[in-house]
C-alpha cells in the first residue's frame, strides 16, 4: 500500500484529463472484479479531488446518464474476453463518452451537456429525453461517417485506447451504435415482451418468437442488426436462461448441430455459452473469497446448462461450439479440483460430490426420457404432414 502523501504527489503531476482517465480505469477494474494493490486508497484521494474542486467526474448521474439510457438492458459488469453478442460492458462508457466529448462531437457534446443540465435541473424529464435522443442522432451519424473510412476507424480505436486499456471498448463502440439505432424498436419490443417468463415451453417459444420475427422484418437494416439486443430483452425476463437456446433449436430443421447453426437465431446458442463464460468468472471469485454456498449454486447452474446444450443440439462435440464448451468444462473442472485438493479425501467437499449434477439422478434421468420422447413425437408429426403436403 502507497502512503497518502505518496498518492497525492503523483496524482498532482497529472492532467485533470488524465486524472479523469485514471478515475474512469480503476472504477472498470473495480467492476470487473480485478485486485488492484492499492486501489482503494486510489479510488478514495481522486473522488475527493473532484469534490473539492467542484469538478463534476463523469459518472452516468449527467447528461451521458440520458444519452446511454437505451443500453441499460443489456449492460453488464466486468470486461470478457469474448465476444458476448446482445451485451456491452459498463465500463466501456465511461471511456466512448469521453471520447465523443473531447474528439469525435467536442462542440455539439459541449452545447448537448449545457442544455441538458439546465432541463435536469428544471426535471424536464421528457424534454431532456428528447434531446438526448436528438444528440444520439447526431452521434450515430458521426460514426457511420468514421466507420465508413478504414483509415478513420483506426484512428478511432487508436484514440480510444488512449482513455482505457479495456480491449472490449472498441467492439462495444459498434454495439452501442447498433443499439441506438434500433433504440426505438428495441423499445417497443420490450413493451410487448412478458415481464417474467417462467415456463418457456412451445407455446411461449412460439408466441415470443413472433415477436422476435416482427421485428426484424418490420426493421430497419440497424434493427436487423440488433437481433442478439432482442433476444437479451427475451433473457433477461426468463427464470432459467439457458432456454433462450430453444429459439434457435425449434427453429432448426433438426437438432444437428449445423442445422441450428444455419438458423437465423443461431448466436442464441453462444450467448448462452456466454453466459457459462460469466458463471465461470463468478465461481472463480466466489472461491478466492471462500464462499462456498454461492459457488456451489454456480456450479449446478453451469452443469444444468451444460447438459442442456448437449441434449438439445446432436453432433456437438465437432462443432465450434462444443469445443468452447468442451474448453470452459475443462477450466471450470480445473477450478473445482483446485478447491477440493486443499481438504483431505475422507473429509470430502460439497463441491465434489455428484449430487450437483442433478441430470444424473433417476428424475432427472426420467426428464431427458421425457425431452426424447417430446422430440421422437414432433419430428413424427413434422414428418407426417410433410407426407400429407406431398399426398
Amino acid at each position: 500500500m502507497l502512503p497518502a502523501d505518496r498518492i497525492a504527489d503523483y496524482l498532482k503531476r497529472l492532467t485533470p484529463q488524465a486524472r479523469s482517465n485514471l478515475l474512469n480505469e480503476l472504477e472498470r477494474l473495480q467492476l470487473c472484479g480485478a485486485d488492484v494493490p492499492g486501489n482503494g486508497a486510489l479510488l478514495e484521494s481522486l473522488r475527493a479531488e473532484f469534490r473539492k474542486d467542484g469538478q463534476t467526474h463523469n459518472r452516468m448521474g449527467n447528461p451521458s446518464r440520458y444519452f446511454f439510457a437505451p443500453l441499460e438492458p443489456f449492460l453488464m459488469d466486468g470486461d470478457p474476453d469474448y465476444p458476448n453478442p446482445g451485451r456491452i460492458s459498463r465500463g466501456s462508457l465511461s471511456p466512448i463518452w469521453d471520447w465523443i466529448s473531447r474528439d469525435l462531437l467536442p462542440t455539439m457534446a459541449r452545447d448537448y451537456a449545457e442544455q441538458m443540465r439546465s432541463l435536469i435541473a428544471s426535471d424536464k424529464k421528457s424534454e431532456a429525453q428528447r434531446a438526448a435522443s436528438t444528440f444520439q442522432t447526431k452521434v450515430i451519424k458521426s460514426l457511420e461517417n468514421t466507420f465508413a473510412s478504414a483509415d478513420a476507424t483506426e484512428q478511432a480505436r487508436a484514440k480510444l485506447a488512449t482513455y482505457t486499456a479495456s480491449r472490449a471498448v472498441f467492439g462495444d463502440l459498434g454495439k452501442m451504435v447498433s443499439v441506438l439505432r434500433a433504440r426505438e424498436a428495441l423499445a417497443r419490443l420490450a413493451s410487448e415482451l412478458p415481464e417474467k417468463i417462467s415456463k418457456f415451453d412451445d407455446g411461449k417459444v412460439a408466441s415470443v418468437r413472433e415477436l422476435i420475427d416482427a421485428f426484424v422484418k418490420t426493421g430497419k437494416e440497424g434493427d436487423r442488426e440488433a437481433v442478439p439486443f432482442a433476444l437479451t430483452l427475451v433473457a433477461n425476463r426468463l427464470k432459467t436462461p439457458w432456454q433462450l437456446i430453444r429459439f434457435a433449436t425449434k427453429a432448426a430443421a433438426s437438432k444437428a448441430a449445423s442445422d441450428v447453426a444455419a438458423t437465423p437465431y443461431a448466436v442464441a446458442v453462444t450467448m448462452v455459452l456466454d453466459l457459462i463464460e460469466d458463471k465461470k468468472l463468478a465461481l472463480h471469485f466466489a472461491l478466492r473469497n471462500n464462499r462456498v454456498l454461492v459457488a456451489r449454486e454456480l456450479l449446478v447452474s453451469i452443469y444444468d446448462t451444460e447438459y442442456a446444450l448437449q441434449v438439445r443440439i446432436d453432433n456437438l462435440e465437432p462443432s465450434d461450439w462444443g469445443v468452447r464448451l468442451h474448453r470452459l468444462m475443462e477450466a471450470i473442472a480445473a477450478l473445482v479440483e483446485a478447491e477440493v485438493s486443499r481438504f483431505p479425501g475422507e473429509v470430502g467437499h460439497v463441491l465434489g460430490s455428484s449430487s450437483l449434477r442433478s441430470h444424473q439422478s433417476f428424475s432427472g434421468r426420467l426428464t431427458h426420457l421425457a425431452w426424447k420422447g417430446r422430440d421422437a413425437m414432433h419430428e413424427g408429426a413434422a414428418f407426417f404432414k410433410g407426407l400429407m403436403g406431398q399426398s
